[in-house]
Formats: structure tokens, sequence, C-alpha cells
């Protein structure tokens, strides 16, 4: 069942504003502000800036103490930070974000805080909380990227997405829900040979505008059709969007040679938020009127390669202020071809998530077990390294919170999603050593994925 794509328009724009969140207002100025020369964007820019940082010293005592210390708090007072100022402050981390929250947390911003857990490349659980102004600058955001590819707000889209928030509401007034606005949630958690030939057959039916969902789901879907010989036909597609983790070279041929649309690649962080989007033109644009975007090497110098380290322009709630991401990033000094005053990275550089094998034969994306860590007290910090479909190694950094509760927490976690046949080796550790690469993989698989489908994630 689907309904006309401005009666959703509608439902949604009535549910955007039941719940306080500005979306469609943020959207209209985001249509407007993308057509700014960079001078002009830079401008914005800084006005946006001034008023993050003057919240951030009225409501938020850690970052107000670090601005006394760089000496910025009179320019703050009077809006005279300059984009350049900005570099006189420290950098903060993951650690200080997890660490300090109580003292970052301004708990009475405009339209309430809610609280959010995300594991984070590095496997490091980080409770943050965000505001109505940061959720309604990333739905806008999405939603002016649709537009770039012809995708209007109602219009039908499939999502293969596995949040635990959408996978515990699957009663019918969510279903109901999510087909009033035209959406259609396929569990990227459960991706089994039979389940992905459900998804291939309800994507048929569904005749989706859009397809948003994990790099390497969309990729092991895609290669699930040519191994069984299939090419979904979805007349009214227009983009595959993927998200979550780098998208390869040869999952996107693959996606794109399957689905016969292009795909965009959309780069964000629960924490940071979302911050860089796939033109029509083939450029990854930046979220410029919400983030500002350094790329620092490792001497926190600016280099053409290295990490993002971004300001969130709406993260007033609980500010993320030169945040270091952990993603390695590569920028460019092109202009849009579209003619839009955005800036451009070349790359996202940084991130590879594994899947999990079931015993049963099902592929669960790796954050299927990752949200079983990271909401346990006591964890500061893990990995998951499966041997073989049966057996799982748990690394775990415990914090000061951790007992037998957590630990058995953990355990009836993991064998709830992989099965009661699983065996569990769970460490207790002082340090959790990086790759080789120096990045931290919080899943890492040995198990092979079968009927031929390992291409499609490598």
């Amino acid at each position: 069942m689907s309904i006309p794509a401005w009666l959703a328009r509608s439902i949604f724009r009535a549910q955007e504003t039941a719940m306080r969140r500005p979306t469609f207002a943020v959207l209209a100025e985001l249509e407007r502000s993308q057509w700014l020369s960079p001078d002009a964007m830079c401008d914005y820019q800084t006005r946006r800036l001034n008023v993050l940082l003057q919240s951030a010293l009225a409501h938020s005592p850690w970052h107000a103490a670090r601005l006394h210390a760089a000496g910025l708090a009179a320019a703050v007072r009077e809006g005279a930070m300059t984009l350049s100022d900005l570099t006189r402050l420290p950098t903060m981390n993951k650690r200080d974000a997890r660490d300090n929250v109580k003292h970052l947390v301004w708990h009475d911003a405009p339209g309430g805080v809610f609280q959010y857990t995300t594991g984070g490349s590095s496997g490091e659980p980080l409770i943050f909380y965000f505001g109505r102004a940061r959720q309604a600058a990333d739905a806008a955001g999405r939603l002016r990227a649709r537009r770039w590819w012809g995708v209007e707000p109602g219009e039908r889209e499939v999502y293969l997405w596995g949040a635990p928030v959408e996978l515990n509401r699957t009663d019918r007034i969510k279903t109901l829900r999510d087909r009033l606005v035209n959406q259609l949630l396929l569990n990227a958690f459960e991706m089994s040979p039979a389940r992905m030939d459900d998804y291939l057959h309800a994507i048929q039916r569904w005749n989706p505008k859009a397809i948003y969902g994990y790099a390497s789901s969309l990729a092991l879907l895609a290669a699930h059709a040519e191994a069984r010989g299939l090419k979904p036909r979805v007349p009214a597609l227009r983009v595959v969007s993927s998200t979550g983790e780098p998208l390869f070279p040869h999952q996107r041929e693959l996606i794109e040679r399957v689905f016969g649309v292009p795909v965009s690649v959309e780069y964000g962080a629960r924490d940071a938020g979302l911050m860089a989007l796939e033109s029509p033109e083939g450029e990854l644009l930046q979220m410029s009127e919400t983030h500002i975007v350094e790329v620092l090497d490792d001497a926190g110098d600016p280099a053409e390669e290295g990490e993002a380290v971004i300001t969130s322009l709406v993260s007033e709630a609980q500010p993320f202020i030169r945040y270091r991401t952990g993603d390695v990033v590569r920028r460019s000094g092109r202009t849009d071809p579209g003619g839009r005053g955005l800036e451009i990275l070349d790359a996202v550089v940084g991130r590879q998530t594994d899947f999990i094998v079931a015993a049963d034969g099902r592929i669960m994306h790796a954050l299927a077990v990752i949200y079983v860590l990271r909401a346990v007290p006591g964890v500061a910090q893990f990995k998951l390294i499966q041997h073989a479909v049966d057996q799982l190694e748990v690394l775990v950094v415990p914090d000061a919170r951790w007992n037998n509760n957590a630990r058995e927490t953990i355990l009836s976690g993991l064998r709830a999603r992989l099965g009661p046949t699983l065996q569990t080796e769970l460490r207790l550790l002082e340090a959790i050593a990086p790759e080789v690469s120096g990045k931290h993989r919080y899943v890492v698989s040995h198990v092979p994925l079968h009927d031929g489908l390992a291409h499609a994630v490598m």
C-alpha cells in the first residue's frame, strides 16, 4: 500500500511539527543557502559559529573553561570570533566527550535533549545528547540531497536498516506510520538468503524512488540478486544511497549494475551528525551550513588527507567543537560543478564494517552485535572477533561499573542474536591494540560468506 506523495509529505510535515522539529523550515533555509558564494558561505558559518560558542560559554562548563583558557571568552561574548580564531582551541576527542558529558550537555536546550549511545569506529561506547536542531538539520540535509536526485519528500523510499529503535517497533502502529509517509523498512540485521529473496520481491512491489541503507548491506543484497540471476524491476528508482561505512568501487559498480541507477554516498556519524552527501555530478558535498570540517595530520596541522575534525554548528545541546572523529578523509580544492557554494570532500578513507554469520546461516550486519555491547554499563572499550559461526571472542576493557551482571548481559545478548549454541570467550583487558593500519576495528569476522557473496563486502 502506498499513498500519494503530496499526502505522505503532509503527514510527514505534521509529524515533524508535532515532534517540535523544524525540519521543513530548515529544508527551506538549506535550499536557499546552498547557492551562496564561497565567501558568503564563510560569513554564514562565522555567524552560526558565534551563536554556538555563545551557547557553549553560557551552558557548557567544560567548553567555557576551554574558551577562557584559550583567551577567547571575550571575543565569544562580543560575537567577534572568526573561523581562524577557532583553531586556537585545542581539539576534543571521544574520551573528552565521554568523560565530561555532565559538564557538556545543556539539559534545557530549546525543544529538549535526547540521549543516544554510539559504538563509534573505535569500539569505545559514547553516551551523548542531541537536540531538535540537530535532528532537523540531519533530516533536512537528507531531504535536500534527495531533491538533487529528483526525489521529493513523501515519495516512496526503502530503508535497509537495523537500528534497534526501528527493530523494536514492529507493531501495527509503527507499520502504519511507515506506510503513511511512504517508507518501507527492511531489516539489515536479518540477511539470510531466504530473507533477501523476500527483500528483492518487496522492493519490486514497492517500486521506490530511493533506496537507503548500509553500504555493505546494499552490496550484499545486490550480490545475492546477481547470484540468483535476478535483476530487480524498479522503474521508479532514481538513486541508491549508501551510508554507515565506505563504499568501495567494486561495491558501487555492483549495486549500480544490479539496480540500474547511480549510487549516492552519505557521510555522517551518530555523534558528529550528517556531514556530506554525494551529488549527481559525483561530488561529495559537505553540509557546510551545519558543519565546519577541518582535515588535520598527525601533528594537528591542516592537510590534504588526514583526520576529519568537525565543529557541528547545530550541536548546542551538547557542543561538538573541534571534535576528532577518528575518520580519515581527503579534501578537495574543487568547486561544485552544479554551482553550489558547498565545500567538497574527495573521499572518506577510513571506515569498514564486517558481517557476522550466525550458525543457522543468517548474515547479520556487524552493528547487530555492536548494539549488544555498546549499551552495557561497565564497557569502556570492546572488540569482537568471530572465529567460526559458533565461536566468538569478546575483548572488553572494563571501567569501574563492570560486574558479573554486565558479563551475563553481554553473553545472553550475543546468544539471542547468534543462537543458543554460541560459544563465547570473554576476556578483560587493560587496552585493545589497534590494527596494523592504526584503525580500531570493533568487529572482525573470519567466517567466509556463502554462495560467493564475499566479494560484495571485501
